[in-house]
């Protein structure tokens, strides 16, 4: 898991995403983590490689669509800025 020292926004969504992505699960959180994942490993996230010929960008958006047409393109913005989010939170942690 992700060790920062103390609690950081968006912290749950890449935790949950690193364990899913761990028991080789693609649920959300596993594909917000897959999306940010250069960034993650160079600030020292232990992100697992991911087999797939296709993008988790546009896999995450078709798997908001199914559940939620209508709330796809919000939804896949607020994933993407709380992983960004704890992108630099952790970058100015560490």
């Amino acid at each position: 898991m992700v060790t920062t020292g103390g609690p950081l926004p968006g912290a749950d969504l890449v935790e949950e995403g690193l364990r899913a992505l761990a028991l080789g699960e693609e649920s959300v959180e596993a594909l917000v983590v897959r999306i940010g994942a250069p960034r993650l490993r160079a600030l020292g996230c232990p992100v697992p490689e991911s087999a797939g010929d296709r993008a988790p960008e546009h896999l995450l958006y078709e798997r908001l669509a199914a559940a939620d047409p209508d709330a796809a393109h919000a939804r896949y913005n607020a994933l993407i800025r709380r992983l960004v989010s704890f992108e630099r939170a952790l970058a100015c942690a560490r």
